[in-house]
């Protein structure tokens, strides 16, 4: 009975905070891993034809990811044809509504894919089950070994594991290579600024008026660009997480009880994005700007974006790109990241548990192939075996959230703060609130939904 109350507490926070935000922000690219502007229909496939066991299967991967796990799956359900799945691919925001709204009505799936950083949310409400016995340390099948001691760290809430991980996913650069070429810039990522001034002068040099003028030049015309050097438009949240780190602040105090982000630290990166739109004029305003359109159309040179974006590039036949690691415009490297988290229901027992495991570790085995999604495996062995012509923005961009990778805050209102900060990083960027009001306003919110968590 506890368990369906606090969850039904936990479902009217969630859906206030989302009139918060429809009320509040203008407009706001999805957050995920899928295209910009993804269905809200959920997408739904059935895999197998078996009549013995059934799974059903939430997840978000509403874009091209969505269908390489897919076909995963299909070669599961061929070495297993006693077992059929019900896939549903469902937008994120939506997902975690419906999750919760399922699970206050027992009418939860059998396995659901969520980002690690959900997990204190769901583990605080004891409807996950203890997936320790599923490692090499609990006598099972990963080795423990395999998986970094970052992403283990996210599988974990009150010292139980209660995740196995897909992937890293995270942030980075794409490069239109036909612009810096022409711009006279190196297309050799070890030849990145280092400093925010080296990056604004990058894009002064990749930003373009209608008359050929960079906007370096006295005769720019910054009301008439044609291209741009860079986009602060997609998944705002991530990338002044990213910022925050790198200008030395944090998002929580270290007892975790105290929001931080309206700190000089924070202040100072915001500012930064802000300048880029409203000083430089080498990014549009966030609102209205559809960034993988404006980077598929030759009008934009550098295009902040994630792992997800290696299958979208491809498709982009015209347009000469590869990625870079993430920009630093603070004293220190940071790139935020995540993973992809498969999790079962605690009350799922008997032969249905035995093939959603079966599941998970034949996706887990084969994560190599997960790579052509665009996303990292999360196995160190799979990272290892993958081949460097085919799976190249995968490895570079791999290897810097291993280094110096920064994820969401550990808090069981995790997404709630988000939502918050979403709306008032949104506002800054769209030139209606200046920095500090708009994290002192996100700030405050946050912290309301801290003391309640």
């Amino acid at each position: 009975m506890f368990k369906r109350l606090a969850l039904v507490s936990l479902l009217l926070v969630t859906l206030v905070a989302t009139m918060v935000l429809s009320f509040s922000a203008p407009t706001i690219q999805a957050q995920g891993d899928a295209t910009p502007a993804p269905t809200a229909t959920p997408i739904v496939a059935e895999i197998g034809s078996g009549g013995g066991i059934h799974i059903s299967f939430w997840n978000g991967l509403t874009g091209s990811d969505g269908v390489t796990l897919n076909e995963m799956l299909a070669k599961f359900a061929q070495d297993n044809p006693d077992i059929s799945v019900t896939v549903e691919m469902i937008i994120w925001n939506t997902l975690y509504q419906k999750l919760q709204t399922a699970f206050v009505a027992g009418e939860e799936p059998d396995v659901f894919l969520l980002h690690a950083s959900e997990i204190p949310q769901f583990g605080s409400f004891g409807v996950l089950r203890d997936l320790g016995d599923q490692y090499t340390s609990g006598g099972g099948w990963l080795a423990d070994d395999d998986i970094s001691a970052t992403t283990m760290s996210g599988m974990m809430y009150d010292d139980t594991i209660y995740g196995i991980p897909l992937d890293n996913h995270g942030r980075g650069l794409w490069i239109n290579t036909d612009m810096f070429d022409a711009a006279g810039i190196s297309t050799d990522p070890a030849t990145a600024p280092t400093t925010f001034e080296g990056w604004v002068e990058l894009f002064q040099k990749l930003t373009l008026d209608g008359n050929g003028n960079n906007a370096l030049s006295p005769e720019f015309d910054a009301e008439n660009v044609v291209q741009w050097g860079y986009t602060v438009g997609e998944w705002p949240n991530v990338n002044f997480i990213a910022a925050l780190y790198q200008h030395g602040g944090t998002f929580l105090s270290e007892d975790g009880k105290e929001v931080t982000i309206n700190s000089e630290a924070g202040i100072a990166a915001l500012q930064q994005e802000i300048d880029l739109v409203y000083k430089y004029h080498v990014s549009p305003p966030s609102a209205g700007f559809d960034t993988w359109q404006g980077f598929g159309a030759g009008t934009v040179a550098v295009l902040p974006t994630g792992t997800w974006y290696r299958n979208q590039s491809l498709l982009q036949t015209d347009i000469n790109s590869t990625a870079w690691p993430n920009w630093q415009f603070g004293p220190q490297k940071a790139t935020w990241f995540g993973a992809h988290t498969f999790m079962i229901p605690v009350d799922l027992k008997g032969e249905k548990l035995d093939a959603v495991l079966k599941m998970i570790q034949f996706v887990s085995e084969n994560q190599v192939d997960w790579a052509a999604s665009g996303q990292v495996p999360a196995r160190l062995s799979a990272q290892e075996a993958l081949d460097p012509a085919t799976y190249p923005s995968n490895i570079l961009l791999g290897q810097t959230f291993s280094e110096y990778g920064v994820q969401d805050p550990r808090s069981t209102v995790t997404q709630e703060m988000l939502t918050y900060l979403d709306a008032e990083l949104s506002a800054a960027l769209n030139g209606m609130k200046d920095a500090k009001t708009a994290l002192d306003d996100a700030a405050e919110r946050m912290q309301e939904a801290l003391d309640r968590g």
